[in-house]
């Protein structure tokens, strides 16, 4: 009789505890946090994973966004959530950037981070309003020279790719620009369009619409070379000799992620990256798909985080 209410008793055990051993990742939705608005390029290509993700992963994907300090704040939620591959954070230059430019960051982007695939790489597009008397980057110099301090510089949040790019062709055209941030890209189109604000290099995914439409007037692209996006936009450095400032996406979760759920992640944003349909919608927002091992994407964040604090430095900026 003993022997039999052990046996049963350790069946008891065995049942409730078998569905934990058998819990393979993912169990449970999976938040993707963007930190900036929706509407804006970050929070358009994290769809674009997050609709592929849901059916793949058989688990939803939920994009949660969490505007402010460039992206810092989103970063910070990120890092300090649980690290079990259930909360993940889009990475771009903002990332990269805000190591050096925010001075009391309570956190090391990668150091306390786990890298877990890059997506793609693209360029930012200087825009500005349709009726802005200027029809290319040579114009805008000029236009900027003849109006020191009156030229406003838009951007989607202090350390951002946007505003990065700008204090760039700022410091190498040697103009003279106010910078005006935003908490996202999305914010700043209705003043653009109507030129309460006069330029912005915003991530091509954001404006593409917008330069396709007349909405908005690209001037050029920040990369070495042109777009196969908008072939006829000529690169800012066509003009402004020496300039470059391309971008990259990924993908990170806090430090800590179990290899399984690690490997199963990166094999899934891989996946997307394979699919013809998400290959042709990278495309037309003038990207180029970047399938990584965790262990490269990490290197290509060093590397980034690298590069731009020396243009932070060179530009003498900080935000406390």
């Amino acid at each position: 009789m003993r022997a039999f209410r052990f046996a049963f008793v350790l069946l008891g055990i065995l049942c409730i505890a078998t569905p934990a051993v058998a819990d393979k990742f993912p169990s449970r939705p999976i938040k993707f946090v963007v930190g900036f608005l929706a509407g804006g390029p970050n929070d358009i290509v994290a769809r674009i994973f997050c609709d592929f993700l849901q059916p793949h992963l058989g688990q939803p994907c939920v994009v949660e966004n969490k505007a402010g300090q460039g992206g810092m704040i989103a970063a910070k939620s990120v890092i300090d959530s649980a690290p079990d591959g259930y909360t993940i954070m889009f990475v771009a230059p903002n990332n990269a950037i805000g190591q050096t430019l925010y001075k009391s960051l309570p956190f090391n982007h990668v150091r306390d981070t786990t890298p877990i695939a890059g997506t793609m790489r693209l360029a930012n597009i200087m825009v500005v309003p349709p009726d802005l008397p200027v029809k290319n980057v040579a114009d805008f110099i000029a236009y900027s020279k003849a109006n020191p301090g009156k030229v406003t510089l838009a951007s989607s949040g202090n350390g951002t790719s946007v505003h990065m790019s700008g204090e760039l062709f700022k410091m190498m055209a040697n103009i003279d620009m106010v910078h005006v941030p935003y908490r996202g890209s999305a914010g700043i189109y209705p003043d653009l369009m109507t030129g309460k604000v006069h330029v912005l290099f915003d991530n091509l995914p954001g404006s593409i619409e917008f330069v396709r439409t007349g909405k908005l007037k690209a001037l050029a692209v920040t990369t070495v070379k042109r777009n196969e996006a908008l072939p006829d936009v000529p690169a800012v450095g066509e003009t402004v000799q020496g300039y470059e400032a391309s971008v990259f996406y990924g993908v990170a979760g806090p430090k800590g992620i179990p290899a399984d759920a690690l490997d199963v992640l990166n094999k899934a944003f891989n996946a997307a990256l394979a699919d013809p349909k998400i290959r042709q919608r990278i495309k037309e927002l003038g990207g180029e798909p970047t399938p990584m091992t965790p262990a490269e994407f990490g290197k290509v964040l060093a590397d980034e985080t690298e590069k731009w604090g020396k243009v932070v430095r060179a530009a003498n900026l900080s935000v406390e």
